[in-house]
């Protein structure tokens, strides 16, 4: 019936079964990957040095223990790329491909300036026209980022790895995270500002420094100082007047941090936290002036403090500033926050774990400096005139210099270059996703249902063309016939439905010829020529070569209607009828193979592709099907 169908439900069997299909496709790939450059390494090994294992015999081993990775730049690296992990893991959640679009991405931009909407629209989009391909590229991207910063701990590896989280977490933050609100009213640290992943970010820039900005204090002292900004700063715009913060509740209502946390109680979670986060919202309510109080001198002090050791490279200071912080914010993310990442569709544990794990790393790079980076040692090359003359031509000695230097790498280097692979089966759906203007038609089919496949005669009629042609169903045999039932005065669903034909009249492309689009009048009251001429000039259809609108006498239409399954509602004069949507695929020879629902949801862009995708691609199976 007309207006009907919202859009698919993130819970659609249809787009859970196939992410997970997804999913489990690009796992083996992955697991593929991994094997063969296992496999390669080891072959390699074993006929370079002849054997699988002695890094020390060849000059590897001695190499790789010159340098001892600073405790801060480790603890960083690890930690967010366990980070990244998690997010990974996160994203695999089975109702991410249809609801993360509509259900996290778009509210994020609730309130942000229009230009903020309209950068975060362009990510909705890309997601609604293909939620397979851009879920499951957000699994793999993420997972790879975080494979590839925990084995990659030094070298050019490492700093791509680092500066690949870079990337991605922009690209997060941007379009996922609409900036993190920071353009929104009520931003505050205690509801997750800057936005989790901008701190992603920041880890990035600090693990793709020069292994030499890593040496003494420098690093942590930097660190250290810029969280201690970061606190103060955010104390400021805890305490700014007229923000709501002050009050436990506003005209009968609750203040601005109250209301957020009582919204937190009502996300799928354990009891014992609901009943947690529901008593402190309450006591917020209560008594908001004190506890926002609590919060801006807590702020304020663990800023000042962390400051302050920074500067004076006082480690016992910067101790306990790192403590209390500590404290705050694994306090304001139970309280506060909910964990983050609870309710079915969190993404991330959102701003104060990450932020723990920075000011972390940056007191132990304050209390446990670094020694001075030692230079790998050189490889010398034999240049004796028998050496010499035992050298293989340049060709062979280049290859075999590359065999050597695969050969010798760690297994780290191979566990990086197999993350950057799991990267790359990520982006690469994504990549031809973006390029890709029609809509994957697994959104129509989640919206649909599955097709009916069927293989009977098609009922033969005899109707009249908007030129007044009698036009057979039989007539047209030779040709695959889209078959579906418009209303021609209806302004709901079947001006959509025609424009879904006429898209996948263009996207069949030179398969079109062989194709007719065949509408029947589905309305009991205006069943004139004139109506389905009127509709044709509306929708453009008459520029369609291989389109007919037919109708007829109400007892020739009635017959049809009962033949096809059709319900027609007859509604009050003046009104549209109300009918069920469906669309039939008829083979040349006249045998209807599919039976499509084809109500077309809620009209978008990405619903409108998809449909005419769906519709273009049963023509072409029952096509193929014949020949």
């Amino acid at each position: 019936m007309p207006g009907m169908n919202s859009g698919p439900s993130p819970a659609s069997p249809v787009l859970v079964s196939a992410f997970q299909s997804a999913l489990l496709h690009q796992a083996g790939i992955v697991a593929l990957i991994f094997l063969l450059l296992f496999l390669a390494w080891g072959a390699t090994r074993a006929g370079v040095f002849g054997n699988s294992l002695g890094f020390g015999q060849h000059g590897f081993g001695q190499a790789a223990r010159a340098w001892s990775e600073p405790r801060a730049r480790r603890m960083l690296r690890v930690s967010f790329g366990v980070l990244w992990l998690f997010d990974g893991i996160l994203q695999a959640q089975p109702q991410m491909a249809g609801g993360l679009a509509t259900q996290v991405i778009q509210p994020g931009a609730d309130g942000s300036p229009s230009w903020v909407a309209h950068l975060v629209n362009w990510a909705v989009n890309l997601w609604s026209y293909h939620p397979i391909a851009a879920a499951a590229s957000s699994v793999w991207i993420q997972v790879g980022i975080g494979l590839w910063m925990i084995f990659a701990a030094r070298g050019v590896s490492a700093r791509l790895a680092a500066l690949s989280g870079v990337a991605w977490g922009l690209i997060v933050w941007v379009f996922g995270e609409s900036f993190g609100a920071i353009f929104a009213p009520g931003l505050t640290v205690l509801f997750g500002a800057p936005g989790g992943v901008l701190l992603y970010v920041v880890a990035g820039v600090l693990l793709a420094l020069p292994e030499r900005a890593w040496e003494g204090r420098r690093a942590g002292r930097l660190i250290l100082a810029g969280s201690g900004v970061f606190f103060a700063g955010m104390a400021v715009l805890q305490a700014w007047p007229g923000r709501g913060f002050w009050q436990g509740t506003l005209h009968g209502k609750p203040g601005s941090l109250a209301a957020m946390i009582q919204s937190m109680t009502g996300t799928a979670q354990p009891r014992f936290l609901e009943v947690i986060v529901s008593g402190f919202g309450n006591f917020t309510a209560a008594h908001g002036f004190a506890v926002n109080l609590v919060a801006v001198l807590a702020l304020t002090l663990i800023g000042a403090a962390m400051t302050a050791g920074a500067l004076r490279s006082d480690a016992r200071l910067a101790l306990i500033a790192v403590t209390a912080a500590t404290v705050f914010c694994l306090a304001d993310w139970v309280l506060v926050e909910d964990l983050g990442f609870l309710g079915g569709l969190g993404t991330d544990p959102n701003n104060m774990i990450p932020l723990i794990l920075l000011f972390t790393a940056g007191y132990l790079g304050l209390a446990q400096p670094a020694p001075a980076v030692a230079p790998a040692p050189a490889l010398t090359q034999d240049r004796t005139p028998a050496a010499e003359a035992s050298r293989p031509a340049r060709g062979l000695g280049r290859l075999s210099g590359l065999l050597r230097g695969f050969a010798g790498v760690s297994v780290g280097v191979i566990a990086g270059l197999g993350a950057l692979g799991v990267i790359i089966v990520g982006a690469a759906p994504m990549a031809f996703a973006t390029m890709n203007g029609n809509a994957d038609p697994i959104v129509a089919e989640a919206i649909a249902g599955a097709n009916g496949t069927l293989d009977t005669p098609a009922p033969d009629f005899t109707l009249t063309s908007p030129d007044g042609t009698s036009v057979a169903l039989s007539s047209l045999r030779g040709k695959v016939v889209l078959l579906t039932f418009l209303d021609p005065v209806c302004t709901t669903d079947c001006p959509l439905i025609a424009q879904e034909m006429r898209s996948a009249d263009a996207l069949l492309g030179p398969r079109a010829r062989a194709t007719e689009l065949v509408a029947v009048v589905a309305n009991p009251t205006y069943t004139s020529t004139a109506y389905t001429q009127a509709f044709d000039r509306q929708e453009s259809l008459e520029q369609v070569p291989n389109w007919l609108f037919l109708t007829g006498s109400l007892s020739q239409l009635d017959a049809v209607w009962h033949h096809y399954g059709i319900e027609v509602e007859d509604l009050p004069a003046g009104s549209m009828a109300a009918h069920n949507d469906l669309a039939f695929v008829i083979s040349a020879a006249g045998y209807v193979r599919q039976e499509i629902n084809d109500d077309p949801g809620p009209g978008t862009g990405a619903t409108l592709s998809s449909f005419a995708g769906l519709l273009a691609s049963s023509v072409e199976r029952t096509m193929g099907a014949d020949q």
